[in-house]
């Protein structure tokens, strides 16, 4: 099989994690006969610095040709003092919609060998951590209208907008009830429906997909009461559904009583060329002393194997090799124990060879 590939080697830590993802793809290739392009595409810090934009027309062009993309993370220090439009996450919202990826999917689920860097209580942990959140990716308040404006007695107001259309519910609700079918078939929808209408709006789409899967047990929670039960009981959860901003909170705590942003990977989704991505971000304090650990971005590629490219195998491939370094011990900086011995702390490109070495 032949398939092309965007790449965004991202900023700061972000090339040197990405280098050994693409050795991971080159060594899935030569062991089942696949043929990988690679097409490198600038966006973010990299794009602002060779062409003063975030993203170029012609580099969002370079995505859409392609049959995925691998992005890694955005921004840094260097750039927080530009203009809004004109720093690295303003990229990656055009990049998101440029590209219509309106679903994003963010696992949070722990690995047993790195449950004591959980937050959590023991107790809570051993009755397992292992839920999705599907977020609403291009809607909502980071994409609505951003109004800033003086008043009469000149003092300044600023005003955002959270629009939703029922179109864009819909679309988002019913992949959030299609991923419950493939799991444990439970779904929540997370809004604040006794405040928003946009929030009230969801919930009367979602009781309309909700007659369509009978087989899945529907809930919903407000935003707030979320944010409590999960890191009180991650375990009722199995498929979350909710907005944009809602999502993209829920979704970073979630990862973090998982007791590493640096283990999982998230993919967003729409109609076309899918995006996979770390859930981490670029890790600025850290560039270039290659230490860095790759593993969400190697998983971010298990993702694109098994969802983009329908190859289940080699994706099972990365998740065993992943297990194994993880079973012998090897461990980088973000989630070493207090126990783990000196020779078995590694950086980036050692923990690259290592999945390299057992795929």
């Amino acid at each position: 099989m032949e398939k092309n590939i965007a790449v965004i080697w991202g900023d700061c830590s972000s090339p040197e994690i990405v280098k050994q993802t693409l050795r991971v793809l080159d060594k899935v290739a030569e062991k089942y006969g696949h043929t990988f392009h690679y097409t490198d595409a600038a966006m973010g810090g990299e794009a602002i610095d060779k062409y003063g934009d975030p993203l170029p027309q012609h580099e969002l062009d370079k995505c859409l040709a392609a049959d995925s993309v691998l992005l890694g993370a955005v921004g840094g220090p260097k750039w927080e003092g530009l203009p809004g439009e004109q720093r690295p996450e303003k990229g990656l919202l055009r990049l998101r919609a440029g590209m219509g990826l309106y679903s994003n999917n963010r696992p949070a689920k722990i690995w047993p060998q790195l449950a004591p860097a959980s937050p959590l209580k023991p107790e809570i942990v051993a009755k397992g951590i292992d839920f999705i959140i599907v977020r609403e990716l291009i809607g909502g308040v980071y994409f609505g209208k951003h109004e800033t404006y003086t008043l009469e007695n000149g003092e300044k107001q600023a005003v955002d907008s959270m629009p939703y259309a029922e179109h864009e519910i819909e679309r988002i609700g019913r992949i959030g009830f299609e991923t419950a079918m493939k799991r444990r078939r439970k779904l929540c929808c997370v809004d604040k429906a006794n405040v928003l209408d946009t929030s009230r709006l969801w919930r009367a789409v979602m009781h309309r997909l909700q007659a369509e899967y009978p087989e899945v047990e529907y809930s919903e929670m407000f935003v707030d009461n979320c944010a409590m039960q999960v890191v009180k009981d991650p375990s009722q959860f199995d498929v979350i559904v909710t907005e944009n901003m809602f999502g993209d909170i829920l979704s970073d705590e979630a990862a973090q009583i998982t007791g590493s942003l640096g283990m999982l990977a998230s993919a967003s989704l729409g109609d076309g060329t899918a995006l996979y991505e770390p859930s981490h971000g670029s890790a600025p304090d850290i560039a270039g002393r290659g230490i860095a650990n790759p593993l969400a971005q190697i998983l971010s590629v298990e993702m694109m194997l098994r969802y983009s490219f329908d190859m289940g195998e080699a994706a099972d491939d990365i998740r065993r090799a992943v297990t194994a370094v993880l079973d012998e011990g090897w461990r980088t900086g973000d989630i070493k124990q207090s126990d783990t011995p000196a020779d078995k702390l590694v950086g980036t490109a050692q923990m690259g060879d290592l999945v390299v070495s057992r795929l």
